[in-house]
């Protein structure tokens, strides 16, 4: 499966470009913000600005159901070197035991209602 460069304004600062940079290398995006900076600074400001305007207007923004797949990717992905994307592993393991509890709860509720004598109720009008 081949990965699209996309422009990514939610997670972009200016045009999303550094953004959708990252997103498509797998790094993080202060990384790419890093590198571009530095390479405006040491000289490269000219080549770095038509750059960044031209992706800017070169590349589409990505489509929200990308994007969708794209943060909940990130959410749930362990980094394992400091640059790459994704939460060290205790972070993950939080963020995953609460949202364990946030669906064990929503489970419990719809247990309580397929075992309450209203949802037996709703059953026979339904019926009829």
């Amino acid at each position: 499966m081949s990965k699209t460069l996309y422009r990514d304004p939610v997670n972009g600062k200016l045009g999303g470009v550094c953004a959708g940079i990252a997103d498509y290398l797998g790094v993080e995006i202060w990384l790419v913000r890093i590198i571009t900076v530095s390479a405006f600074l040491i000289g490269l400001g000219f080549f770095v600005i038509v750059a960044y305007i031209a992706a800017t207007l070169i590349l589409e923004k990505m489509p929200p159901e990308e994007a969708k797949k794209t943060n909940h990717f990130r959410e749930h992905q362990v980094k394992q070197k400091p640059w790459q994307q994704g939460k060290s592993a205790s972070n993950l393991l939080a963020d995953i035991d609460q949202e364990m509890m946030q669906m064990e709860q929503g489970v419990a509720k719809m247990e309580a209602y397929v075992t309450s004598s209203e949802f037996d109720l709703n059953r026979q009008f339904k019926k009829l």
